[in-house]
């Protein structure tokens, strides 16, 4: 064969060879590569939550959308990935919903003392229509709401008695965070509300800076409290939720299938999350009470009183979330409770 048709023969088997190799590189260019952060680590209630999310999508969409879950706030803590997602530089996250108060003011219903008595109204609140009109708060923000996680009830221990009423409280130095109602809440119930990073709150427990601190039993157990606190008191006096954040720039961006396929897994892993962090809450209770501690449960007309007692606070929150929002969650927990 002559040289140049020898050459021209080669060109054509390598041209043909890229035009074979192109639509399985233009398909890889096509796959959608989410990255969703969050907090705690993977072997936590986020971690498998997040798994599962990201095994749903990609089974979803015949791996055309590939969820990267990035956890131990390897991307920031929440406010950092919020302005990330506003500004389009990041897909999706979950995180709390305190940190989203100064963002969207109506986040502030979820930092209620004692507004839900059991995950049962948690679930039928933040699922239902009023959980829904505050996330659809956050789209002038820049934010897309896809549904709310649980972090949990918090509750009470501290090292000088057990908390069986109201009276009890009065005088006990109680770490809280630095959150403004958590702050003005505990006051007004009569405790020594003292504001401290978490990161300092076993060493404050520790050389009696303070009697005692306020979490979900998971984190109780996990950050080995019971090794310096005696009693645990059951009083639910705020449920936390999480919620799954998308970047509105980029949410706006896909298409209403992709969209599908997104909530579709977020509901998905919502379910498994809530589960999971459930029976993990009661097996820390179990492994709380088998460490020592001294466990009881706050009657529910104590908690009616406490809750009483916090009408100004309520009466804050209500004033800045909006009238209108305050009462029809009111009236939506008062018909579940008849």
């Amino acid at each position: 064969m002559k040289p140049v048709v020898r050459r021209t023969v080669l060109a054509t088997v390598a041209a043909l060879a890229l035009g074979a190799a192109a639509p399985s590189f233009a398909q890889e260019i096509k796959t959608r590569i989410i990255r969703f952060g969050y907090g705690l680590n993977e072997q936590s209630n986020q971690g498998r939550a997040a798994k599962v999310m990201s095994d749903a999508i990609a089974k979803a969409s015949g791996g055309k959308m590939k969820m990267r879950a990035i956890g131990a706030a390897a991307l920031g803590p929440d406010t950092q990935m919020q302005q990330a997602l506003i500004g389009g530089a990041q897909e999706m996250m979950v995180g709390s919903t305190a940190t989203l108060v100064g963002i969207t003011k109506e986040m502030a219903l979820w930092d209620t003392p004692f507004l839900f008595n059991n995950t049962q109204e948690a679930d039928a609140i933040l699922d239902g229509p009023i959980g829904r009109k505050v996330m659809d708060k956050l789209e002038e923000k820049g934010l897309v709401g896809l549904v709310y996680w649980e972090n949990g009830f918090r509750n009470l221990t501290n090292n000088k008695h057990a908390v069986t009423k109201l009276e009890d409280l009065d005088g006990v130095k109680l770490r809280v965070m630095q959150n403004e109602v958590f702050l003005s809440s505990f006051k007004t119930l009569g405790a020594n509300a003292i504001p401290l990073p978490f990161s300092e709150l076993f060493s404050a427990l520790e050389t009696k800076t303070v009697d005692g601190q306020e979490n979900p039993f998971n984190t109780i157990l996990s950050s080995k409290f019971y090794e310096v606190q005696k009693y645990l008191s059951i009083t639910n006096h705020v449920y936390s939720p999480w919620i799954i954040l998308a970047s509105k720039k980029w949410w706006d961006g896909l298409s209403k299938d992709e969209k599908k396929v997104l909530m579709d897994a977020a509901v998905a892993a919502r379910d498994y999350e809530r589960k999971d962090t459930r029976e993990e809450g009661a097996k820390a209770l179990a492994d709380l009470k088998s460490k020592g501690m001294q466990i009881n449960e706050l009657a529910p007309a104590e908690a009616a009183r406490m809750r009483s007692k916090l009408t100004t606070i309520n009466g804050g929150i209500a004033s800045n979330i909006g009238q209108p929002l305050w009462d029809e969650t009111q009236a939506a927990l008062a018909k579940m409770r008849k």
